[in-house]
């Protein structure tokens, strides 16, 4: 099988986050593909079909040339830490041995190996990034997500409470944050946060496009603010379809919020012509004769003459 020339396995960041291995890696040697088996966890959720059969080619051609990353189960066999896509390639081109590098991982380190992983690739989705992003620092700091955005709209908001925001960004929390943000090297915190987090609450149709990368999140964050499913679709789909470009899209929502009005206009009678129409019908209704309706008759008569004279004396 070709392959490159050994070289010790290394992932850019990891060792930023561990430190120093405590160990090298146990062997760099080729396994069954069958004795591989794939990490429940990975934290990759799309693989794009088209790049995917451009690399199956290639290893039809080349061979693997970057050794896939395991770790050792205690039943037996290897469970997949790094290189997923590598791994799905060789299996559709047909190969029964693959180049691996076995490393002992817990679930916790591989997790946080191949979030590292996959935040690094050239193809990473907005989406996927977002969300590994915070499942890294959520792991570092053994808390849930939502955990991690709170702590990060803490410390936006310093005119709320100075004295917590101090105390956020001097805290041991913190500094592990700032780290792992160091070692993605895309953003700040507080970038992170009016930037991305607001991806995670789209509609879960323009989510998907995002994430299968059929349209950029900019575009994709403006067809969002179209509240009605079906219209919010159809500029999606035609979006993608035809490569709007954002300054097109904002025209079209702009149209559709044109078309709302005035749909809303028609639907709601104008009020000079309701008052017409009331006026007709109360010079014809028994309703003065009522003794108990003079009383809300009155309420009423008076609140537009209030509103009359408001007017009048404005000239």
């Amino acid at each position: 099988m070709k392959r490159r020339a050994s070289q010790p396995y290394q992932i850019k960041g990891v060792d930023a986050l561990f430190g120093e291995p405590d160990q090298p890696s146990i062997e760099d040697r080729c396994l069954p593909i069958a004795e591989i088996t794939l990490f429940k966890q990975q934290p990759r959720r799309y693989f794009d079909p088209e790049k995917l059969d451009q690399l199956v080619e290639s290893v039809k051609q080349h061979g693997i040339l970057e050794p896939i990353l395991v770790r050792p189960k205690q039943d037996g066999g290897y469970i997949l830490v790094a290189g997923e896509r590598r791994y799905k390639a060789a299996t559709l081109a047909g190969l029964t041995e693959v180049p691996v590098v076995i490393r002992n991982f817990s679930d916790d380190e591989a997790f946080q190996v191949a979030l590292v992983e996959n935040l690094q690739r050239e193809d990473l989705n907005p989406i996927e990034e977002t969300e590994g992003i915070l499942e890294l620092i959520a792991i570092r700091l053994k808390k849930g997500t939502d955990y991690v955005v709170g702590l990060l709209n803490q410390a936006a908001h310093p005119d709320r409470n100075p004295d917590s925001v101090d105390n956020v960004i001097h805290s041991e929390e913190w500094q592990t944050l700032q780290k792992v943000f160091d070692t993605v090297g895309r953003f700040t915190p507080e970038s992170f946060r009016t930037n991305r987090l607001p991806l995670l609450n789209l509609p879960t149709d323009v989510l998907t496009a995002i994430r299968e990368g059929k349209i950029a999140y900019t575009k994709a964050r403006a067809i969002a603010r179209i509240k009605e499913e079906d219209q919010r679709r159809r500029l999606l789909d035609s979006a993608i379809k035809k490569d709007l470009s954002l300054t097109q899209i904002k025209e079209q929502i702009a149209a559709i919020s044109e078309t709302r009005r005035q749909q809303a206009e028609e639907a709601t009678p104008n009020l000079k012509t309701r008052f017409e129409t009331v006026y007709q019908q109360a010079r014809k209704s028994k309703v003065w004769n009522n003794p108990g309706k003079q009383k809300k008759l009155e309420t009423v008569l008076k609140t537009l003459e209030e509103l009359i004279h408001e007017e009048a004396s404005k000239h």
